[in-house]
């Protein structure tokens, strides 16, 4: 293995992340989806040519995908190592959420890069396509009860074979979607995408040769194990448990309970998540793939400065049962594995707060709230709107908490509402702050969002919501209170209606005029509310984030 001094080291990762980067942007720059173009729901990578194992991930992409694209590219070599030929040109295509999937509706593209006739590396593409069919348009549809209801499954199958596009798969997957050609627009921007990667990495081998690169990619994650250990290190040994609550899954109107055990000893840290709900009959469930990738996000944000790399997971050990809804398998519905994600990072938050209590911070508000609006346009072609909104991040030691931010999942952003009234037959009549929504505490939570949308299709609009956090509410620490819950309503013909399982519903109609509202929670308070300074009270009345009827009532202010 070739020896790098530390500046060859620093310039080989800079120029490995600028490919993923640009392979980013490319995609970003080409999708015909908002989910992608704006929110940036994609990602991409390079990975070890026989373990999958992430190298390199770009500085954009949606973390959650980094970690579960390691078992996607798993998923490929698996592939191979049982039969299917490889050569050079080929590129698999797949969104199955058991072979290293999140949901069905996140499309992956894996590509080998050879080198003298070897596998060097893989480079991969993942994002978020609109629909793939199923029962409800986009996707999200909180009855499900086996995966076969959310869409169509694809496995690792060639969609690229020698670098002939094979047109059956492409007829396949046309055939299944309501909307056709917002997919082929995808599809070709991560094709573009992995073109560019694949042309950038091959300059950087021509320019350094694959012993430094190779050495490059062992260093890095060599480094990245060794500053996780340490990390690990500075918190004190011992078992630290926490856990919290999904409402329903949609099917059965009971509560499921992500538990986490977090044992820290001798540099290493293990998460036991044996504890949890058993596998449910509606779409919350995950595999452990997407467990695994949610710790990975968890633990990067925990510890921010150790590097983007499989080494991070080293010193880590996971207890993922397979018979709970962290480690569920086929046929179990997974549509809305972003509710679950979202608590598990939640928990793994909260158990190293209690190592170190110096360090917590309330739970953020814990929800994308995936609304899907469809219908047809006037010209009888079909339209499918989906979008997650934003929240309350929970105070922390050192200041408020952030207003109307996107969850810690990911780098994604809220699409905007002028380019959602732009690509839909839909008017944004609010999008505002929601008062009093931010948990009480010395340092406050921040505020929610309202949204309300009105259908403008001469049609009716059909309407489904997956969300979370509408019967528990976001957890505050050190004293802090709870933030909000999400509430959501439609209109009727006689008045406004809320949906029975308060943050799952499918089914509902408007008409033309109609609206549906969308009220997202605050982050939990952090600290005694008696503590909380005058001054910082006043301001929160001045600019709407509480009103003064809760200012007395939580902290006994008056003006």
């Amino acid at each position: 293995m070739t020896s790098l001094d530390p500046v060859t080291l620093a310039v080989l990762k800079g120029r490995l992340e600028q490919i993923a980067d640009e392979m980013d942007a490319t995609l970003y720059r080409s999708a015909f989806n908002p989910i992608i173009a704006e929110a940036r729901d994609a990602c991409h990578g390079l990975y070890h040519a026989e373990t999958g194992a992430t190298l390199v991930q770009g500085t954009k992409g949606l973390p959650i995908f980094v970690g579960a694209m390691s078992f996607a590219v798993q998923a490929v070599i698996r592939r191979v190592q049982n039969g299917t030929p490889l050569e050079p040109g080929d590129t698999f295509i797949f969104n199955d959420p058991y072979e290293g999937g999140t949901h069905l509706n996140d499309f992956r593209l894996v590509r080998p890069i050879f080198r003298d006739g070897q596998v060097f590396c893989w480079i991969a593409s993942v994002g978020h396509w609109l629909d793939i069919g199923g029962n409800v348009p986009g996707g999200y549809n909180p009855r499900a009860t086996e995966s076969h209801q959310e869409g169509v499954r694809i496995p690792p199958v060639k969609l690229i074979r020698a670098g002939a596009m094979q047109q059956d798969i492409l007829d396949i997957l046309n055939a299944n979607s309501r909307v056709p050609n917002s997919n082929w627009g995808d599809l070709n921007g991560q094709l573009n995408a992995l073109d560019l990667g694949e042309r950038r990495l091959v300059q950087l081998i021509d320019e350094h040769g694959e012993a430094k690169l190779q050495s490059a990619f062992a260093a890095l994650a060599d480094r990245a194990a060794a500053l996780m250990e340490a990390e690990i290190r500075t918190l004190p040994e011992g078992r630290y448990s926490f856990e919290d609550y999904l409402d329903n899954d949609g099917v059965v109107d009971e509560r499921l309970t992500i538990a986490l055990d977090m044992t820290i000893r001798d540099g290493r840290m293990m998460l036991d998540f044996s504890r949890s709900s058993a596998a449910c009959l509606g779409p919350i469930n995950i595999s452990r793939a997407t467990s695994v990738a949610a710790c990975y996000v968890a633990l990067k944000h925990a510890f921010p400065d150790v590097p983007a790399n499989a080494g991070v997971l080293r010193p880590i050990e996971f207890v993922i049962p397979d018979d709970t809804v962290l480690g569920a398998g086929p046929p179990r519905p997974m549509a809305g594995y972003t509710e679950t994600i979202l608590r598990l990072i939640g928990v793994i938050f909260g158990a190293l707060g209690k190592a170190k209590p110096e360090r917590a911070t309330a739970a953020p508000f814990g929800t994308i709230n995936a609304l899907s609006l469809s219908g047809q346009r006037r010209d009888g072609t079909r339209w499918v709107m989906f979008s997650f909104f934003g929240g309350g991040f929970g105070g922390n030691p050192e200041t408020d908490g952030l207003h109307h931010a996107n969850n810690p999942i990911s780098t994604a952003t809220i699409p905007p509402a002028e380019i959602l009234e732009a690509a839909y037959p839909v008017m944004f009549t609010q999008w505002a702050l929601r008062p009093d929504s931010g948990g009480v505490g010395q340092h406050r939570g921040g505020v929610g969002a309202v949204y309300e949308i009105e259908a403008l299709s001469p049609g009716t609009t059909e309407v489904a919501l997956l969300g979370e956090r509408g019967r528990y509410a976001p957890f505050g620490v050190t004293g802090g209170g709870e933030g909000a819950l999400t509430r959501f309503a439609w209109q009727t013909e006689s008045g406004w209606d809320t949906p029975p399982m308060a943050s799952k519903v499918v089914g509902v109609k408007i008409q033309a005029g109609q609206r549906v509202r969308l009220e997202s929670p605050g982050g939990g308070g952090w600290g005694d509310p008696s503590k909380r300074p005058k001054a910082a009270i006043a301001r929160d009345i001045r600019l709407g984030f509480v009103s003064p009827e809760a200012a007395a009532r939580d902290y006994g202010y008056r003006e």
